[in-house]
C-alpha cells in the first residue's frame, strides 16, 4: 500500500505539473507579447504549438511505453519536460520560446500517455477508479494552481518564472520517479513505424488546419490540411487492421464500454473545454475583469472537482463507470445551460453556481470514465490504449479551441477577438451584445456535443471490474 500510495503520488505530480502549465500561460499572455516586442498572432502559438505537439505525439509515445518502459518514458518525460520549462524561461525572443515549447510539450507527452498505464499496472481493476480520481485531483489543483500562480507571479516576479516554477517539482518528481517506479513488463513487438507515420502526418495536418482556422480564419491551406489530414485516417485504420502487433489495437474496440468510453471522452472534451474559454472571454471582454479576477471566479468548481473526484472514483469502483461518468456528462450539460443566462449586467453568481455544477460534472465522469478504459485494455497494450485516450482527449481540447476563438471571430472582428482573449480591450455596446449572441449560440452547440457524449456513456454497457482483458 505504501509503495501505490508513492507511486500515484508521482503519477499526479506528473499530471498536476501539465496541468498548472495550461492555465498559467493563460494569464501571461499580455506580458509575454509585450516582453518579447511579440505580436497576438505570433505570441499565440506558445499554446498552438504545445496542444499540437502534445496531440500528435501521445498516442505514439504510449505505444513506445509498451515496448520499451513505460516508467523508464514516464521518468524521461520528467526530464524533458523540467529541461523544457528551463528553457522557455530563458528565451531571448518569441521564436525561441515557441520552439521551447515543442520540448516541453514532448517531455508532456511522455508523461501524459504513460501515467494512465502505470495506474493501470500499480492497481487492481477493481481499485483503479480511487486511483484515477487522485489523478484528476493533480490535474484540478494544477489548473486552480495555475490560475492563482499565474496572476501573481506575473504580476509580481516575471512572466519568466511561470516556467520556472516546473524546475523545482520536475526535480523532486525525477528523484522520486527513478527511485519508486519499478520497471514493467515489456511488450515484445516492434515499433510500427508506418502507423506512427500515419498517425502523425493526419494528425498533424489535423491539428495545422484546426488552428490556422482559429487563427487566421477559412483559407485554401487550412482547408487543405485538414481534407487530406481526415483522408488519411481510414487509411491509417486500414493499415492497422492488417498488421499483427499494430500501434492501435482496434480490435479492442469492438469492446463497446471502450468504444464509448474513448468516444465520450472526446466529446467531452470538444463540448465542454470551450465553454471555459468562451467564458473567460466574456468576464474580460464584456464584464471587464482582468484574466485573474475572471478565472477566479472559476475556482469554485476547481475545488469541488478536487474534494469529489476520488470519492466518485472510488464509487465507480463499486458500481462501475457507466450511471456515474453520465450524471457527470449531464452535470456539465447542466453548468453549460446555467451560462446562457449570461448577460452585460447578469450577477456573476451565475458564473460562480454554473462554476460547482461542472465540478461535480467533472469529478464523476473523468475518474470513472478513465477506469473504466483501462479496464478493458489488454494488459500489453496498457500504453498504447492510454496513449490513444489521452490523445482524443488532446485533440478535443484543440478543437475547443477553434470553436472558441472561431465563435468569438463571427461575432466580432477577428482582431478584436484577440485582444479580448489577451484582455487587451473592454467591448461596449453593439459589439458587447453581439458577442454574448455568438457566446451563447455556442453554448447550445456544446450542450448538443455533450449531448451525444452522454448517449456514448450511457449506451457503454457495465465493465467488470474483477478480472482483466488477456
Amino acid at each position: 500500500m505504501k509503495s501505490q500510495s508513492i507511486i500515484l503520488v508521482i503519477v499526479v505530480l506528473g499530471t498536476l505539473m501539465g496541468a498548472l502549465d495550461s492555465t498559467i500561460v493563460l494569464l501571461a499572455f499580455p506580458a509575454i507579447t509585450d516582453g518579447l516586442k511579440s505580436d497576438f498572432i505570433t505570441t499565440i502559438w506558445i499554446i498552438l504549438t504545445y496542444l499540437l505537439v502534445i496531440a500528435v505525439t501521445t498516442t505514439q509515445l504510449g505505444r513506445i511505453g509498451d515496448i520499451y518502459g513505460r516508467t523508464r518514458m514516464f521518468n524521461m518525460g520528467f526530464g524533458v519536460f523540467t529541461v523544457g520549462s528551463a528553457l522557455c524561461g530563458f528565451s531571448p525572443n518569441i521564436y525561441f520560446l515557441i520552439g521551447s515549447r515543442v520540448v516541453q510539450a514532448v517531455g508532456g507527452a511522455l508523461m501524459q500517455s504513460n501515467s494512465g498505464a502505470i495506474i493501470a499496472d500499480t492497481f487492481p481493476p477493481n481499485a483503479r477508479g480511487k486511483a484515477y480520481g487522485f489523478s484528476s485531483l493533480g490535474w484540478t489543483i494544477g489548473s486552480m494552481l495555475g490560475i492563482v500562480l499565474g496572476g501573481i507571479v506575473t504580476t509580481f516576479v516575471g512572466w519568466q518564472f511561470i516556467f520556472f516554477i516546473n524546475i523545482p517539482i520536475g526535480v523532486i518528481a525525477l528523484i522520486l520517479g527513478f527511485k519508486y517506479l519499478k520497471p514493467a513488463a515489456k511488450v515484445k513487438a516492434k515499433l510500427d513505424l508506418g502507423g506512427m507515420i500515419l498517425l502523425a502526418t493526419s494528425l498533424l495536418l489535423i491539428s495545422y488546419g484546426a488552428t490556422s482556422l482559429a487563427s487566421q480564419g477559412i483559407g485554401i491551406p487550412s482547408s487543405i490540411s485538414l481534407l487530406i489530414g481526415a483522408i488519411l485516417i481510414p487509411i491509417f485504420i486500414a493499415y492497422e487492421n492488417r498488421l499483427e502487433t499494430p500501434m492501435v489495437d482496434f480490435g479492442a474496440f469492438k469492446d463497446r464500454v471502450l468504444r464509448n468510453s474513448c468516444l465520450a471522452t472526446f466529446f467531452v472534451s470538444v463540448g465542454y473545454i470551450s465553454v471555459v474559454f468562451l467564458i473567460i472571454m466574456y468576464l474580460q471582454g464584456v464584464r471587464g475583469l482582468s484574466p485573474l479576477n475572471a478565472s477566479l471566479l472559476l475556482i469554485p468548481g476547481y475545488v469541488i472537482g478536487s474534494f469529489f473526484a476520488p470519492v466518485m472514483g472510488r464509487h465507480s469502483d463499486k458500481i462501475g463507470a457507466r450511471t456515474i461518468a453520465t450524471i457527470g456528462i449531464i452535470c456539465l450539460a447542466a453548468a453549460t445551460l446555467i451560462f446562457t443566462a449570461i448577460s452585460q449586467n447578469s450577477s456573476l453568481y451565475i458564473i460562480i453556481l454554473a462554476s460547482a455544477v461542472s465540478g461535480f460534472g467533472t469529478a464523476m465522469f473523468f475518474p470513472a470514465n478513465n477506469s473504466a478504459v483501462m479496464a478493458k485494455a489488454r494488459q500489453g497494450n496498457y500504453g498504447s490504449i492510454s496513449g490513444l485516450l489521452r490523445t482524443l482527449q488532446n485533440v478535443g481540447i484543440l478543437g475547443s479551441f477553434v470553436v472558441a476563438i472561431t465563435v468569438a471571430s463571427a461575432s466580432i472582428p477577428r482582431q478584436l477577438a484577440f485582444q479580448v482573449f489577451i484582455n487587451t480591450v473592454k467591448l461596449s455596446g453593439g459589439l458587447s451584445a453581439s458577442f454574448i449572441t455568438g457566446i451563447q449560440a455556442a453554448l447550445y452547440a456544446s450542450i448538443a456535443i455533450l449531448a451525444v457524449a452522454a448517449i456514448l456513456s450511457a449506451t457503454r454497457g457495465k465493465e467488470n471490474r474483477t478480472t482483466q482483458p488477456n
